[in-house]
């Protein structure tokens, strides 16, 4: 998993068109953020220069990265963005366990998401 908090929107390429098939998710590859350190003309998995700049940017926000072992779970505050990578088969489950509006000062919250809109 890799987190960012609700602060970090503005950084995540979130698309914000409501009725958009993609609403509130981002449009960037995450995995594709290790391929920056190599020149453009070396790297045939970043597609494009808009490409290769919203990775920057995103590299750039504040994140954390976890690895989840057999029998553990992972609890995700509110308005978190999240991307999942399994590195073998597996299975998630989720549920919502209300919303937080108010949010922390350090990592934003509820207004932060709103305004990336």
């Amino acid at each position: 998993y890799i987190l960012s908090p609700p602060n970090a929107c503005k950084h995540l390429s979130i698309e914000t068109m409501k009725g958009h098939p993609s609403f509130r998710h981002s449009s960037l590859n995450f995995g594709r953020i290790k391929f920056l350190s190599r020149r453009p003309n070396q790297s045939n998995y970043i597609t494009s220069k808009d490409e290769r700049n919203a990775l920057q940017k995103a590299a750039k926000s504040p994140a954390i990265e976890t690895i989840l072992k057999q029998g553990e779970v992972l609890y995700i505050p509110s308005h978190w963005f999240h991307y999942i990578t399994s590195l073998q088969m597996s299975a998630q489950c989720n549920t919502r366990s209300g919303r937080d509006d108010k949010g922390t000062a350090s990592f934003g919250g509820f207004n932060d998401v709103l305004s990336c809109q």
